[in-house]
């Protein structure tokens, strides 16, 4: 399974300003946006850290999940959430040509918070070729602006970012390491993961 991200979030996306009032920087002066490329990065890699956490878009831009076999013969799990729209469900052969586009027909989006699922519509999910592939094109995330983030994510956000800005010489943290506020904040998006014995 490969995950790749076709679109990126456009740099006028960022919340730069929220970000800038949170830190509580001062304004009024010539060089206001002398920090906006620093600021920018930070919320980058913040939402990242949470969007890995959480299995989850926070804005909205295009994926392609490619796989070799289907998890199962009537449905495949999505691997990240909210899931808005499939565009299209391609089958590719070992050389990477495109055998066909399945029909839109034969599979539909079953929403869900944490596990979308694209499931067929008929008795089966269509046969990949063999040593192919399939390539599953679809929309994902909370929506284009930063306000339609829930605001306990929008916050979880602006405090790890804030969190990056304020710490960014520091070198001895731990690995991983996350403010508890920003985990407090996100814990009720964090998928359930049940093993033996739970």
């Amino acid at each position: 399974m490969i995950l790749l991200e076709e679109t990126q979030v456009a740099d006028a996306t960022l919340p730069i300003a929220e970000l800038r009032q949170h830190l509580r920087l001062g304004t009024g002066f010539a060089e206001d946006s002398l920090q906006d490329p620093v600021l920018g990065s930070f919320l980058r890699a913040a939402m990242a850290a949470i969007e890995g956490r959480i299995g989850k878009a926070l804005l909205s831009r295009r994926f392609v999940l490619r796989l070799n076999a289907w998890r199962g013969d009537r449905a495949q799990p999505l691997p990240v959430a909210p899931v808005t729209r499939i565009e299209s469900v391609t089958l590719v052969d070992a050389d990477g040509a495109i055998v066909a586009t399945v029909s839109a027909d034969r599979w539909r989006l079953e929403e869900d918070t944490y596990a979308p699922v694209l499931k067929a519509r008929g008795a089966s999910l269509p046969s990949i070729p063999r040593d192919g592939r399939v390539e599953i094109r679809f929309d994902s995330g909370y929506g284009e602006a930063f306000g339609a983030i829930p605001a306990d994510l929008r916050q979880a956000v602006l405090l790890l970012a804030a969190h990056y800005y304020e710490y960014r010489d520091e070198t001895t943290l731990s690995q991983g390491c996350m403010p508890f506020g920003v985990t407090s904040l996100i814990a009720r998006y964090v998928p359930m993961r049940m093993g033996f014995g739970a």
